[in-house]
């Protein structure tokens, strides 16, 4: 069984850094993460991906240089730092999970298997 959970959002202010954390309990040896965010009325929205050892990330233009996807594998844990938080930045956060074994990420919310209930984030302006 496959366990998927985010935690770290919150009410923040315009400006402001936040850190979100996904923690993952898989029987599978390794896995590329993906976070992505959805507001209200909008389209879900790809933010970030990192490879099973980070050795590879990715990021949209619309959050590169502000955001930041580490990983401690060690813990199964996978964080995504927030920096400079803008309101259009508000949205419920979700970490995605697939089994992998190569060092490939995926930006595409269909290449993952497992997902979390996700975090909300507020930006007030």
């Amino acid at each position: 069984q496959v366990q998927v959970v985010e935690s770290g959002g919150g009410l923040v202010q315009t400006g402001d850094s936040l850190r979100l954390s996904c923690t993952v309990r898989a029987t599978f040896p390794s896995f590329a993460v993906g976070w992505f965010r959805q507001a209200p009325g909008k389209a879900r929205e790809f933010v970030a991906a990192t490879s099973k050892n980070a050795l590879w990330t990715y990021y949209p233009d619309s959050v590169k240089g502000r955001c930041t996807i580490s990983r401690d594998n060690a813990n199964n844990t996978v964080y995504l730092q927030m920096d400079n938080l803008k309101p259009e930045d508000a949205a419920r956060y979700y970490c995605a999970v697939r089994p992998e074994h190569t060092n490939y990420y995926y930006i595409r919310a269909n290449d993952y298997y497992y997902w979390g209930q996700g975090t909300q984030v507020f930006v007030s302006s």
